[in-house]
């Protein structure tokens, strides 16, 4: 059964689950009646972080222009337009095994494309989640809901994976960003 975490929460992900390795973290969300005119796309990403919170070169941000990691333990499994439908949205799934010594956090972001051009915001969204799931099993691990703390934010750092005394902690964060994927990849290291 899944563990439902709230914002700021913490949990062991292998500790008591030493055979874990494969992951899909699915991320997902309604977008709320609007007469905007344009289609909502959200996308999720990863940036493969090291201790210092920030990549060690562009190649560790995956995203829908850049789906897999060199290392093959991240991979996005494509750009969802519209977010229509049932279940997650977007997927990327994580192989903890395959991770490089030097990335110490995964951090998991969802943004609005072009939200200036178009004028959204999350504050028009409902219902966004992420969840873990053991890949193995389909056991899902981990539920978030981020709840509708958001308005004028076009980004949003979910949550991320990290290493912790060699064991892999999931971290509930759910913290929104003005500025969208530009303002998240020069906080993480990547040139934009």
């Amino acid at each position: 059964m899944a563990v439902n975490l709230a914002k700021g929460q913490k949990v062991d992900l292998t500790k008591g689950n030493p055979g874990l390795s494969k992951l899909l973290i699915g991320l997902g969300w309604d977008v709320n009646k609007y007469d905007g005119g344009a289609d909502f796309d959200l996308d999720a990403s990863a940036f493969l972080a090291g201790e210092n919170g920030k990549v060690s070169c562009d190649a560790d941000f995956v995203f829908y222009g850049n789906l897999k990691h060199a290392s093959e333990a991240v991979v996005h499994t494509g750009d969802n337009l519209t977010g229509e439908g049932e279940g997650d949205d977007e997927v990327i799934k994580v192989e903890l095994s395959k991770v490089p010594a030097n990335v110490s956090r995964i951090a998991f972001t969802v943004t609005i494309y072009d939200a200036d051009v178009r004028n959204q915001n999350f504050g028009q969204v409902s219902n966004a989640y992420i969840r873990v799931v053991n890949q193995e099993t389909n056991e899902e691990l981990i539920h978030f809901d981020l709840g509708e703390d958001f308005s004028i934010e076009t980004a949003v750092v979910v949550a991320e994976l990290y290493r912790y005394n060699g064991e892999w902690k999931f971290n509930a964060i759910g913290s929104g960003y003005s500025g969208g994927l530009a303002a998240l990849c020069r906080d993480y290291g990547v040139n934009v």
